[in-house]
């Protein structure tokens, strides 16, 4: 591929070859980001939801087999991550429960 300098206040880095990429803020990254992640929804039947380069994992739970079922989808994600050689930043990985049950006061 080609080579690329960057410059930042003024100054240039160094010239680095690149064997593979997308230079950032182009078009085409994005567009070339979703496709290599379309199959991220296979094999869960919980809801996966892709926005840019986040992912959201939801399911409605009612009953003991909803939550087995929810749980599935986060190990078939680390599957997934595996196979397709992805990072994730555990850092920004969070879990959130949403319920109608109130707490009481203490």
């Amino acid at each position: 591929m080609g080579r690329t300098q960057s410059q930042i206040r003024g100054k240039l880095s160094e010239v680095a070859r690149l064997t593979s990429g997308e230079p950032q803020g182009s078009v085409l990254g994005p567009l070339l980001f979703l496709a290599y992640v379309n199959d991220i929804r296979r094999n869960t039947v919980s809801t996966i939801r892709v926005f840019a380069d986040d992912c959201v994992v939801n399911r409605k739970s009612i009953h003991d087999e909803d939550i087995e079922k929810l749980q599935k989808a986060p190990d078939r994600l680390w599957e997934w991550v595996a196979e397709n050689a992805m990072k994730i930043n555990p850092s920004k990985y969070n879990a959130v429960r949403f319920t109608r049950s109130r707490v009481k006061d203490q």
